[in-house]
């Protein structure tokens, strides 16, 4: 093969999860690719700010969900990132589909173009090496290959995938063929696995050339391709929900990898965490002589083994053993280390239920600020809104509810049906029902004010919204 070289690329983050084991932190409306785990940026925008040095804005994409798109855009509208594409699917069918999509999106490149994919919600802790493996990819991409990245274990895992290398592809024992995939082994053969080497954690990442993808989805994965094959007519492309309602749900793994001989490994040191569950942060975060890892506003005696995590609360703990304890301000989560795996069936019933705690937090995004939800009863709601400098809300009215709003600090332009005036702190105003009114900031500094809501719906669907400054689906 040739000397590896930086080739053009477009590269495919994948943010359609909802990281369901990281609840009561992330909800099906704030997905764990947007939580701030490990510093002040989210997840998605690591992801992104890892590859820059390698890959433009112009030649990333974000392929979603309809339900998560307003907050990637958000992640990436805050980082200044409007060159980057976000493509949405109108709903999730794993990541197959999410690549194949890409593929048939990119038909303005050449086929034998390169597509690199990426989970948005992996840590990676040596980036120099990430790069250096990707450009080592790409030469055997472009040979016709599709490439996958192996970690090497550092422990028996049974969370992960696992990638069991086969025959050298060069000389320096730096490409193998993958052998064999599996699929989250039990204990005792993830012990044998790390025993035994030539064994690597799947980590999810993948880059081959265009064509190469398609190829493999009609060999393999007859039904998806013919779905999306109908997009790249483009004088009669139908609706991406008409494409999408059929389509199969399967892992490019599952669909494609395991059944391909046309696979290479390449195995790099990186630092890699796929931060799937709890457990993870406790593998990722500095320990205490006990090996505690404790965020947050934490006061412990005697624990050995545990992670506890506090968002505005103290918690208090003594002499727990391998303990997960989660508290955020409306749900809190406790479990033995041991059965992290098991979150997501709580969280499976608390959807079964309709609780509303597996679907949003007191405290929600948007792109303008955010607002909290401090009570609510029947006929009335009330709220702690702040809006970030220089930004406004849309031009709305409410059909169902009125509102009364109490400048807390900060000085609110508020509209009023044709009346713009300036309210400042301790000063009210009163928007009736049906009563066209916007809410700006025009100063340098938040703008934090108290909202009572009074009516017979005080729901957030009833928002008609007349002008509207940000990128956001119509229902949102």
């Amino acid at each position: 093969m040739a000397d590896e070289e930086a080739v053009p690329l477009t590269g495919i983050i994948l943010a359609g999860g909802s990281g369901t084991r990281f609840w009561p932190l992330s909800r099906s409306q704030y997905p764990k690719q947007v939580l701030r785990l490990l510093g002040s940026e989210s997840m998605i925008q690591s992801t992104i700010e890892r590859l820059l040095p390698r890959i433009p804005p112009n030649r990333l994409a974000v392929v979603t969900n309809a339900s998560q798109a307003q907050l990637i855009h958000q992640e990436l509208s805050r980082k200044g990132w409007h060159e980057i594409r976000i493509w949405i699917e109108p709903q999730g069918r794993n990541t197959a589909a999410a690549a194949g999509l890409a593929a048939v999106l990119l038909d303005n490149e050449p086929e034998d173009h390169l597509m690199a994919v990426f989970p948005a919600d992996h840590f990676i802790r040596e980036r120099d090496r990430l790069i250096q493996a990707l450009e080592l990819g790409a030469v055997w991409a472009r040979a016709g290959y599709l490439v996958t990245f192996g970690i090497p274990p550092a422990r028996p895992e049974t969370g992960y995938g696992y990638i069991r290398q086969g025959a050298p592809l060069d000389a320096a024992g730096r490409v193998f063929r993958a052998a064999r995939f599996i699929e989250k082994p039990p204990l005792d053969q993830a012990r044998e696995f790390l025993k035994a080497g030539g064994y690597f954690w799947n980590s999810g990442i993948f880059i081959f050339r265009r064509d190469a993808l398609l190829t493999a989805l009609s060999r393999y994965q007859p039904e998806l391709y013919r779905g999306l094959a109908r997009l790249l007519d483009r004088e009669n492309r139908p609706p991406l929900d008409e494409v999408y309602e059929n389509l199969p749900s399967i892992s490019l793994d599952h669909g494609i990898l395991e059944k391909a001989d046309n696979v290479a490994v390449v195995p790099v040191e990186m630092g890699w965490n796929d931060v799937g569950t709890w457990e993870a942060l406790h593998n990722i975060f500095p320990r205490d002589d006990r090996g505690n890892v404790l965020w947050g506003r934490t006061l412990d005696r005697d624990s050995r083994e545990c992670l506890v995590y506090a968002q505005d609360r103290l918690v208090a703990t003594i002499g727990l053993e391998r303990t997960i304890v989660v508290d955020t301000p409306d749900a809190t989560l406790v479990c033995h280390r041991d059965r992290v795996q098991d979150v997501k069936d709580l969280v499976a019933e608390l959807q079964r239920q309709n609780m509303v705690e597996s679907v949003q937090h007191l405290t929600v995004e948007r792109p303008w600020g955010r607002y909290t939800v401090m009570d609510e009863g029947p006929g009335f709601k009330v709220k702690r809104i702040v809006v970030d400098p220089g930004m406004k809300l849309s031009l709305q009215l409410h059909r169902h509810r009125a509102e009364h709003w109490v400048v807390v600090s900060g000085t609110a332009r508020v509209t009023i049906g044709r009346n713009v005036r300036l309210v400042a702190g301790n000063q009210s105003v009163y928007i009736p029902l049906e009563t066209v009114h916007r809410l700006e900031n025009p100063e340098t500094e938040p703008l934090k004010i108290i909202e009572v809501q009074t009516g017979a719906s005080l729901e957030e669907d009833d928002i008609i919204r007349l002008d509207d400054d940000y990128w956001r689906p119509e229902d949102k």
